[in-house]
């Protein structure tokens, strides 16, 4: 954990850098996250194997934010039939009818979503008992929430080594709660690169 300013480029390059000299010699599998340029940028810079996955509900936040309230509800509706879709081919078929239904008249809703398109699909490609933990980064949210509260009303009566050392304080009793990734017997075969399609694993063909 480190301070930063505003998410930039530079602050995120610096943290990663940071992960690497401690230790993390590999390219991490995934990274999911919102649409900070700045850490995408440095994740590319760094660590430039990992694969991308946008966050879901930051995304509907986003695209929901450029339609007229009326269209809302049911605009929701037809995003969660994207990424609730069985398969990355039924997904694509949602997603298609989402950007001809709405794409008329509201084109920068329809591009807020077409631009990640390919990084909001990714975890069709992981064990489909993964999903429900890398479609999104709300599980950390919480976290970042309970740190940004008390932060906020700390606000200049802390040094920035005090501050730092409270924010990490926070998120060292915040992740007490945390519960446990469903499918960990994937993991060997994620690290394996043993490929999954639509979640499933895929049979290797004989030698």
């Amino acid at each position: 954990m480190i301070d930063g300013f505003r998410e930039s480029t530079e602050s995120w390059r610096e943290l990663l850098l940071d992960l690497r000299r401690r230790g993390l010699k590999q390219d991490p599998k995934l990274a999911i996250g919102d649409g900070a340029l700045g850490f995408w940028t440095a994740l590319r810079e760094v660590f430039a194997t990992t694969r991308e996955q946008r966050c879901w509900v930051h995304k509907t936040m986003n695209v929901l934010n450029a339609l007229p309230k009326s269209l809302q509800d049911k605009a929701k509706s037809h995003l969660h039939d994207i990424w609730q879709a069985e398969t990355k081919a039924e997904a694509g078929a949602a997603f298609d009818f989402f950007v001809e239904t709405y794409g008329v008249k509201y084109d920068k809703a329809a591009a807020k979503l077409v631009k990640d398109r390919e990084a909001l699909l990714t975890f069709y490609d992981y064990p489909a008992e993964h999903w429900k933990h890398i479609r999104t980064s709300n599980p950390i949210e919480s976290t970042f929430a309970t740190v940004r509260h008390r932060t906020k009303r700390t606000k200049g009566c802390l040094s920035r080594r005090t501050g730092l050392a409270m924010a990490f304080k926070l998120m060292m009793s915040a992740q007490r709660k945390w519960r446990k990734l469903d499918g960990q017997n994937r993991l060997p075969e994620i690290i394996q690169e043993v490929e999954f399609r639509d979640g499933l694993r895929q049979l290797q063909a004989a030698a």
